[in-house]
């Protein structure tokens, strides 16, 4: 088969402990495509590592990497292919300065599940919009404080911003596949190979919701789910009612009674509720001073924080902290 007869090249980067469905998700895909597409060149794809030992997943499956970093040109895309934790060892700098020739070379970066990490280290995700996973926002803004928090993307499984995408996982990897893949397929085909994975044909990542934060049940309305993800987002930052409401394109009597109907709290209720939750967090994990840790958590000053948090857990920020440090890890 002459080489410019294949329509779309694809290399794939396996991180220490990868999520294997999210592998599979895209790999999959692309094997039916090249199975049934007949209007079309195939699509090449391949494993690579800077060695050629067998990688790890999270489910203890391993997979040998087809060939070495070599030349990124070579790809079109570059999918970094993540767990579902925060990573707890940054990539190796040979990884990184491979990612930024592929950068330079105009190729396109798709970080999956956790992947938004390496490539944040790399620095090939300046001046762009991504997605984050709602439980990995404060470890990756911890590491990252330079990516102002405006560009990250938590109530949205997946972003595209030019040649930069990157999706928190699930099922919204089979939407990114299928979305790279139309740009370089028949519509057709693409459809029949979801139709054969059991997949809706229709689907867009844009248009799903991460999963909630704890307490808020799943089959909450999609706009109650999203202001909930806004909120543990901006914890220190909350909008007011009028801009987290207008974000959702909603105003503010309807959000109000959508949480009241189906939290049976408010909006600002529930925003209180997460500050405290993320004050207690860091009094119990971090050596910042309780001043300090009122002003990351969006309260006037710490006597403010004190006060709210004395209503909910019956003693002052400092006694709680001191009396739950042998519980600190």
């Amino acid at each position: 088969m002459n080489r410019d007869d294949i329509s779309v090249r694809i290399g794939f980067v396996l991180l220490p402990q990868f999520t294997m469905g999210a592998f599979a998700a895209f790999a999959d895909l692309l094997g039916l495509l090249d199975a049934q597409t007949d209007t079309a060149g195939p699509c090449a794809w391949e494993v690579v590592a800077d060695t050629l030992i067998p990688v790890r997943s999270a489910s203890g499956i391993q997979v040998v990497p087809t060939d070495l970093l070599g030349d990124p040109l070579r790809f079109d895309y570059v999918v970094l292919v993540g767990g579902p934790l925060a990573p707890a060892a940054e990539a190796g700098p040979a990884l990184a300065a491979w990612l930024r020739q592929a950068a330079r070379g105009g190729r396109h970066l798709v970080g999956l599940c956790n992947a938004v990490y390496p490539l944040a280290r790399a620095g090939v995700l300046a001046g762009h919009r991504l997605c984050v996973g709602g439980d990995q926002y404060r470890d990756f803004t911890d590491r990252f404080p330079a990516i102002a928090p405006e560009r990250i993307v938590t109530e949205r499984p997946a972003v595209f911003d030019r040649r930069r995408i990157t999706c928190a996982g699930g099922a919204a990897v089979t939407d990114v596949a299928a979305r790279i893949l139309r740009r370089h397929l028949p519509e057709a085909d693409v459809r029949r190979a979801l139709r054969c994975l059991q997949f809706e044909a229709g689907g867009a990542p844009g248009g799903q919701i991460q999963p909630p934060p704890p307490g808020i049940p799943a089959d909450s309305p999609p706009a109650v789910r999203r202001a909930a993800l806004v909120i543990e987002q901006y914890a220190g930052q909350i909008p007011g009612l009028d801009d987290l409401a207008g974000r959702l394109g909603l105003s503010a009597r309807q959000l109000q009674r959508l949480f009241r109907q189906h939290l049976d709290t408010t909006p600002q209720a529930y925003a209180r509720g997460v500050r405290l939750r993320q004050a207690a967090w860091m009094l119990r994990h971090t050596d910042k001073t309780i001043a300090a840790i009122a002003s990351d958590c969006g309260f006037a000053d710490a006597a403010h924080m004190g006060r709210a948090f004395r209503a909910i857990h019956g003693m002052a920020p400092g006694a709680w902290r001191r009396a739950n440090e042998k519980n600190t890890v």
